[in-house]
């Protein structure tokens, strides 16, 4: 918004804990002004405003313009003798008609409707040097409550509401001219122009936003020869994922298998990779400072050194991009597999897990992908088959693979299909589910974060366990023998078949996925772009429930909608991290009907200005906006950093595979990546220990198997926590229907 307001500005962000006053003062005087912004927390609490209190009352040699937002208004304002108050009734993601003087910050503006993320609020004391420019009347809620301050003798200006927020009409960029047009004249009057900028500055305070460096760490293993993508398109419009996918070997439960299975609308394409033994796996846990490597022979480590895993895997894909492929396919080959929750969290430093992981041996990769090189790519509005190779000179397997598809399909076609055949749970388990007092006490526990500003939103999570028995296993008396994973999850399937349903196994993981919601998806260059689909209300579907009624439920709910809003906001701002100013919200809370619900789903769009694209195209542009983008907001809360320490004290346990994301990295730049909900997996007991020099189960010992399913929901200032137990336990019946014994909640 700055940026918008002010095209000719260069805005450094720095933390509120970074530096001290007195280590700032003598660098004052090379900005113009400053930008303090909405929080999260309290102005009472140092954590929360740092240095911010101090920068009220510099002497005048150091005074600078400054424009406060939320958490700013308030630090402003209890420094200048006013009080602070909590909000009788908590605005989070709530818009409001503000009344303004039409002087100031306002001069010229019209009618605002401002986006509202505050629980706390001011009221003026009869002596301070503030004065109010704008209000909002809450009636019956909280009465009058201060909008708009500004100093009377010093260039301070601030707003409680949110102007950079995508519903805020009238008062975001107007607002921020006029403060710019105040700051230039009052520095005109009162300084000297600002100092000349210094490699030296820069060095201190970083470069100028946005600070978008899309190359990658190169390590010496840059290819300049490309593999050819090997393709061969079949028009086959009655084509199974599920029947290719037992063509790859889905039907042994000791091979490796990656299914990516759109099967439902709005999905498309689904991805069969055909792996074999010596298939390269990537297998990282976010306390090693090494990642595994298992393929051909031994496993064998690499040292991550002084980088990341994620500059290792942008490395490791460097060497592997490929050309040639069929442009009106997503994939030609490439990384699939999952990431975990915990990964994306270490965007924020290793110390916000808090020392919660520990080196257990059921413990899940935190990345675990393999290297597909043969794939089938299925495109079920054209009707085509895709079967395609990077390998070089693989065209007999191309052929090959095509014609055993084209059978398949000719197979299916004779065959009719029983649409009345029943779903019916194959596999007899122990159902262990969540305690709900447990789980109603920490809703309130949340509730009670958000009273006082810590968080506007929480995503707060649980999880059941079905335990199911092997064959030989007591754990069942008289239960039949197990079905295989992969059984459980054309189940699943049939049960609640989604746009990204997933069938990972790779072990000591295995993952079966009904997911309805992208994370996040980019496509190949040179015009590279990004689209996040974030989910925020749902309705199930029943035959007395039409299109109207569910957008009356949805977007004419108050809570569903302040959900919606409230993520959409947290990931501009992810996205506007990695691109710069090219984000736009393309969809805002529409409703769309998927297979058995109807879903409010918002889409944020997102480009690279020219220059930022690095100098391997095709490859730089997606790691950089996946590593930032995680975790997903929509399992968050916001905003996320505070909300993700919130979670991790309100939860027992890491969430693992859970609420992060599954999808591919492909060699021809583009990707796609789910949110891991709807889903269940499990850990291979019968597993060698991470550092054994093997990856396959030995599947000897007659173990019960134990599938998670987490499940949760977003707790703001408007959630009734019974609602949200019976909203989680809806989650959770999508998914436990596939288990005999699964009780009726």
């Amino acid at each position: 918004m700055c940026r918008k307001a002010i095209p000719e500005a260069h805005i450094h962000v720095i933390k509120n804990d970074q530096f001290t006053i007195h280590e700032l003062f003598p660098y004052l005087n090379a900005f113009a002004a400053i930008i303090v912004g909405p929080g999260p927390g309290s102005p009472q609490n140092a954590r929360d405003i740092g240095v911010v209190r101090d920068l009220w009352t510099v002497d005048h040699e150091h005074t600078l313009p400054i424009f406060g937002v939320c958490l700013g208004l308030q630090s402003l304002a209890i420094e200048h003798g006013a009080q602070l108050q909590k909000l009788s009734a908590v605005k989070h993601g709530r818009i409001s008609s503000i009344c303004h003087t039409g002087a100031d910050l306002f001069q010229g503006v019209g009618s605002v409707q401002a986006v509202r993320y505050h629980s706390l609020h001011v009221l003026l004391a009869d002596c301070c040097d503030l004065e109010e420019l704008a209000y909002v009347e809450d009636e019956k809620d909280n009465g009058k409550v201060i909008m708009a301050l500004k100093h009377k003798k010093k260039p301070f200006w601030a707003v409680q509401y949110h102007p950079e927020s995508v519903l805020t009409v009238g008062g975001g960029s107007e607002v921020m001219c006029n403060f710019w047009v105040m700051a230039k004249q009052w520095n005109m009057a009162n300084r000297d122009p600002p100092g000349r900028w210094t490699p030296g500055l820069t060095e201190m305070f970083g470069p100028s936003w946005p600070t978008v460096c899309l190359s990658p760490p190169h390590c010496g293993r840059t290819s300049t020869t490309r593999r050819k993508v090997t393709t061969k398109a079949l028009d086959l419009p009655s084509i199974d994922s599920i029947a290719v996918a037992e063509l790859s070997g889905a039907c042994t439960e000791s091979n490796s298998c990656v299914l990516l299975d759109s099967a439902a609308k709005p999905g498309r394409y689904s991805i069969i990779g055909f792996l074999s033994p010596s298939s390269l796996r990537i297998v990282y846990h976010v306390e090693d400072k090494f990642v595994t490597l298992f393929g051909d022979g031994p496993a064998r480590r690499e040292d991550l050194d002084k980088g990341d895993i994620w500059s290792w895997i942008a490395a490791f894909m460097e060497t592997r991009l490929a050309e040639g492929g069929n442009r009106d396919i997503p994939f030609w080959g490439g990384l699939v597999g999952y990431l975990s929750y915990e990964l994306g969290c270490t965007i924020f430093g290793s110390d916000v897990l808090g020392g919660r992981r520990a080196k257990h041996s059921d413990q899940h990769p935190d990345v675990n992908l393999v290297f597909v090189e043969r794939s089938v790519v299925l495109d079920s509005m054209a009707g085509k088959a895709y079967a395609q190779s990077i390998i070089p000179e693989d065209e007999m397997w191309v052929n090959n693979i095509a014609k055993s598809v084209s059978e398949i399909a000719k197979k299916s076609s004779l065959t009719p299909i029983d649409k009345d055949e029943s779903v019916r749970p194959l596999q007899s388990a122990r159902i262990i589910l969540p305690n709900q007092q447990y789980y109603l006490a920490r809703i309130m526990t949340a509730k009670g974060h958000l009273a006082v500003g810590n968080s506007y939103e929480l995503c707060l999570t649980t999880k059941a366990e079905a335990k199911i028995s092997r064959p030989g296993s007591p754990l069942l008396q008289g239960s039949s023998p197990s079905s295989s994973s992969w059984e459980l999850y054309k189940d699943l399937r049939k049960r609640n078949p989604a746009p990204h349903s997933a069938y990972i196994r790779l072990h000591p993981s295995t993952v079966l996925s009904s997911s309805p919601e992208r994370f996040l998806s980019y496509s190949r260059p040179l015009d590279p772009s990004y689209q996040l689909r974030p989910i925020k209300g749902t309705l199930r579907k029943a035959p007395d429930i039409a299109r109207a009624d569910a957008e009356r439920g949805l977007r004419g709910n108050a809570k569903e909608v302040a959900e919606n809003l409230m993520i959409v906001d947290l990931i501009r701002h992810d996205l506007h991290g990695v691109v710069g100013e090219n984000v736009v919200v393309k969809q805002f809370c529409s409703v769309e009907e998927y297979e058995t619900v109807w879903q409010m789903v918002s889409v944020i769009e997102g480009k690279p200005s020219l220059g930022q694209i690095g100098s391997v195209p095709g490859f730089d542009h997606g790691w950089r906006a996946l590593r930032n983008c995680l975790p997903p907001g929509s399992m968050t809360g916001a905003p996320k950093k505070r909300s993700v320490e919130i979670l991790r004290d309100l939860e027992d346990e890491p969430r693992g595979i859970y609420s992060g994301v599954l999808g591919y990295w492909d060699v021809g730049g583009a990707g796609d990546w789910a949110v891991v909900i709807r889903s269940c997996f499990k850990h291979d007991d019968s597993s060698p220990p991470r550092d054994s020099g093997r990856c396959t189960p030995t599947f000897e010992e007659k173990l019960p198997e134990s599938w998670i399913i987490g499940a949760g929901g977003a707790i703001t200032a408007l959630s009734d926590p019974e609602s949200e137990w019976d909203e989680m336990v809806l989650k959770l019946q999508s998914v436990l229907g596939i288990f005999k014994g699964c009780p009726k909640l």
